[in-house]
């Protein structure tokens, strides 16, 4: 059972999934999971391991380890620095017209896990955090912020161009290029 409570936390990303829904999906009792999670913990203090599970509340999820915090950090500051991809300006769309969204909504319509695109978005300050779903693991729901509008040159949504219009490179190439200088002025 340590294997797939390893697996499935990993899947869960940094939205993680309740106690309860790991049991149900474990067919185990709350008593047992808890326990497991202990074993995984104690896996994970391994200096070897870069994560290891923690429990807020009720969700459980992986976190990485303090010790390497400036390692991370490195990271952060190379994918702030990069412009932005076209699969990243792919995600920011689909959160602009579809917002408030969850990530697994965004992994749907994409049909591949936007998790690490969407930490960069939230580093870059293009989207926010906009509370949490009610539904089962209760998932972060996704948002686009001032700062969005502000490199497009828009005051509300409502001046998105509607999406039957934008079937061209040229208006594509258009949206990056506005994204992208905004963010080398800031």
């Amino acid at each position: 059972m340590l294997a797939k409570l390893e697996g499935i936390l990993f899947l869960s990303g940094d939205e993680g999934i309740s106690i309860k829904e790991l049991s149900v999906i474990l067919e185990t009792t709350e008593e047992k999971l808890n326990e497991e999670i202990q074993n995984l913990q104690k896996d994970c203090e391994n200096e070897n391991r870069g994560i290891k599970p923690q429990i807020f509340g009720d969700i459980v999820k992986f976190i990485t380890k303090k010790e390497h915090e400036k390692t991370y950090e490195k990271l952060v500051e190379s994918d702030i620095s990069k412009p932005l991809t076209q699969t990243t300006l792919e995600v920011l769309a689909i959160i602009a017209y579809n917002q408030p969204i969850t990530r697994s909504e965004i992994d749907e319509v994409r049909g591949v896990s936007s998790a690490h695109i969407i930490r960069q978005l939230v580093l870059r300050e293009l989207i926010s955090d906009a509370g949490r779903t009610e539904a089962p693991g209760r998932p972060i729901i996704y948002q686009t912020t001032s700062k969005f509008l502000d490199a497009l040159g828009i005051q509300t949504l409502n001046q998105l161009p509607p999406l039957e219009n934008i079937d061209s490179k040229d208006e594509i190439e258009l949206f990056s290029q506005k994204i992208n200088e905004k963010e080398e002025e800031l």
